[in-house]
């Protein structure tokens, strides 16, 4: 049996959850959306972006999740090391069918538990984005379009992404 560098194994609540890997149109998403935020941030230098399978350990054995998209700011990089070991600035999570409970409510819940500042929620089928932001330790929305439309980051600032540029 061969071995893989990588698995798509989360726990969630202290559960071990194994997760299927994404489709071509998930991947091409996640490819777009990364490409214009990591060129961003590289540009104006306020961080650093990642991109799943990398794990985000909240509390070891009870939340460690992956989420697709992963952005933290140059002055929080202690907390990559051998993983993430805290609580990134920003997190992306493209929902799929048939992950649409375990993103948008499970995770959701876990992301403000730990108050992550910035949650963004893609969601193919509608082709939308959802930017959820920590006020008062819950979740509120920030910004959101669909289509045509585009969306700004509080966390990355400056950064505006048009809802086209991700599903084409």
């Amino acid at each position: 049996m061969q071995t893989r560098d990588f698995d798509l194994t989360e726990i969630i609540n202290g559960e071990e959850v194994i997760g299927q890997s994404p489709f071509g149109k998930h991947q091409d998403i996640s490819s777009n959306l990364n490409y214009i935020i990591h060129h961003y941030v590289k540009t104006n230098k306020l961080g650093k972006v990642y991109y799943s399978p990398l794990d985000i350990i909240f509390e070891e054995g009870v939340n460690r999740l992956q989420p697709d998209i992963i952005f933290i700011k140059k002055e929080n990089m202690a907390i990559f090391q051998d993983w993430i070991r805290g609580v990134p600035d920003m997190v992306c999570e493209i929902v799929s069918s048939g992950s649409y409970e375990k993103d948008i409510e499970v995770k959701k819940a876990i992301y403000e538990k730990y108050r992550v500042p910035e949650y963004w929620i893609v969601i193919p089928e509608l082709q939308t984005i959802d930017i959820l932001i920590i006020e008062d330790n819950k979740y509120k929305l920030h910004s959101v379009a669909g289509i045509d439309g585009t969306v700004t980051s509080k966390v990355i600032e400056g950064l505006q992404v048009h809802i086209k540029d991700i599903f084409e």
